[in-house]
C-alpha cells in the first residue's frame, strides 16, 4: 500500500511540474518586407511630341504610335503608356479613359480621382488610384484639350491581391505621379 501512496504521489508531483508551462502560443504570420532603392528620375526625350522623367531603375520600350511601355523587372510590373492625337474627339477620349477605369469597379475597393492642372505647361487630367484586388491599382490620363491625349496604366504580372503588391504598388504610383507632373509638349 506505502508503495501505491510513494507512485501515486510521484506521478502527482510529475504532472504537476510538467504542466506549469506557459500555454504554447502559435507565432502570427509573418509578411515579407520590401524596400526599394530611392527613386531618381531621368528626363526621357525622343521624336514622340511630349517629354516626361521616369525613374531611372525602369526599362522603357517604344511602341508604335508614341505608345510605350515602362517595365519594372523587379517588380513585375509595367506601365503602358498610349498616345492618341486629338481631332475633335475630345469628349470621347476623355469617356474612354473613364470607362477603362470604372471597369474595375467590380473588384475595386475604392477609386479615388485626383485632378491634375498645369496650366503653364498646358497639362491637365485625373490620377485614378484604385484599391483592392482590381487589375490595375492606378491610372491616369492628361491632355492638352485641343492636339494630345495620353492615358497610362499599371499592371503586375501577378493575380491581383492587393495588400501582396501594395509596397510595389506604392513605389510605382509615384512614379506615375511624377511622369504625369513633369510631362511636357513639344
Amino acid at each position: 500500500m506505502l508503495k501505491k501512496t510513494i507512485s501515486l504521489a510521484t506521478i502527482l508531483l510529475a504532472l504537476t511540474v510538467l504542466s506549469c508551462k506557459e500555454d504554447v502560443v502559435p507565432k502570427p504570420a509573418g509578411f515579407l518586407r520590401l524596400d526599394y532603392p530611392e527613386a531618381k528620375y531621368v528626363g526621357f526625350e525622343n521624336n514622340c511630341p511630349f517629354t516626361f522623367e521616369m525613374n531611372e531603375a525602369a526599362v522603357i520600350k517604344g511602341e508604335k504610335n508614341c505608345g510605350f511601355a515602362i517595365t519594372y523587372p523587379k517588380m513585375k510590373a509595367t506601365i503602358y503608356l498610349t498616345y492618341k492625337p486629338v481631332h475633335g474627339d475630345i469628349v470621347k477620349l476623355l469617356k474612354d479613359a473613364q470607362k477603362l477605369t470604372y471597369e474595375h469597379v467590380i473588384k475595386a475597393d475604392d477609386i479615388l480621382e485626383q485632378p491634375y492642372l498645369n496650366p503653364q505647361k498646358k497639362v491637365y487630367g485625373m490620377f485614378y488610384r484604385v484599391d483592392g484586388n482590381a487589375a490595375t491599382n492606378s491610372q491616369f490620363y492628361v491632355t492638352d484639350s485641343t492636339k494630345h491625349f495620353i492615358t497610362g496604366s499599371v499592371y503586375f504580372y501577378a493575380k491581383p491581391n492587393f495588400d501582396s503588391v501594395m509596397p510595389a504598388a506604392s513605389y510605382i504610383r509615384n512614379d506615375m505621379q511624377r511622369l504625369m507632373e513633369t510631362l511636357k509638349w513639344k
